[in-house]
């Protein structure tokens, strides 16, 4: 892919998402999620919209970031709970973002600002990294764009998944808002998508499938998968069916019968002569 012809499209006036000014740190998580798309080999329409999704959840910086846009996680806190308290917050029936028992806050972190401990735990597990222990690595540009793939391909922000949406000859960039946010400002971000769609063809962005057999892998060793084990738990070892055992001793006997036989004279037998 040609990424300069990719900047030179998106930098654009009239391009609808960077315009003539862009940062370093826009082109870093920029390049991030193209590099990140280009190894699982999606969709032009499908990259399209992970970027779209990332330019508008990350308020155009394409870096991860905290819920309020806060500079500390302290900032992020406070401004939560002052909209709370302000009544602006009114379907959010929990205040996750008050510190539990051990210090920690789950408000939103991430190009697509996950919430609740139960989600942090839930997608650190699909992506292998322990986002229990430490919340704040959903903040490390690598983990987040990991999570922005895995969330948006699997379907594991709110059930509904790229493919659901944007297929070979089938693109409903409105329709997939729904992947993360229902249908809030799903025209916005559409129009986001069609702009960076824009970019792809202009770049002749090529989706190259891994190599037969390979699953794309996730940037962070993957853990085990919750149909291996329940979330946070270590699969226990299958106990060996008594059958088994038996099984296994029978034919050690009959081994070390062959054995013995095979060092006695052919003439007492009449078999197993070389």
């Amino acid at each position: 892919m040609n990424r300069s012809a990719f900047f030179a499209s998106a930098r654009q006036r009239a391009s609808g998402v960077f315009g003539t000014s862009i940062s370093l740190s826009q082109v870093e998580g920029t390049e991030a999620i193209l590099d990140e798309g280009e190894r699982r080999g999606i969709l032009l329409e499908q990259l399209a919209y992970v970027l779209a999704t990332a330019y508008h959840e990350s308020a155009h910086t394409m870096q991860a970031v905290r819920e309020t846009l806060a500079k500390t996680d302290a900032g992020a806190i406070a401004a939560l709970e002052k909209a709370w308290k302000a009544g602006k917050l009114t379907w959010v029936k929990t205040p996750y973002w008050r510190r539990d028992a051990e210090g920690k806050s789950w408000f939103g972190r991430g190009l697509v600002q996950i919430t609740h401990k139960e989600n942090y735990q839930r997608l650190g597990l699909l992506i292998g990294v322990d986002l229990v222990k430490d919340p704040s690595k959903a903040l490390e540009l690598s983990t987040a764009v990991n999570i922005l793939f895995v969330g948006m391909e699997l379907g594991s922000f709110t059930n509904k998944s790229l493919s659901d949406y944007i297929s070979d000859g089938r693109a409903d960039y409105e329709g997939a808002r729904r992947i993360v946010n229902g249908t809030d400002k799903a025209a916005l971000i559409a129009g986001y998508a069609k702009a960076f769609e824009r970019a792809l063809v202009a770049a002749g962005y090529s989706p190259k499938k891994p190599a037969s057999g390979i699953a794309p892998k996730p940037s962070e060793p993957s853990a085990p998968s919750a149909k291996e084990t329940d979330l946070g738990t270590t699969p226990e070892s299958k106990p060996v069916s008594p059958g088994a055992v038996a099984g296994a001793g029978i034919i050690a006997l009959i081994a070390a019968a062959c054995a013995y036989l095979s060092n006695l004279p052919c003439s007492w037998f009449g078999f197993m002569c070389g």
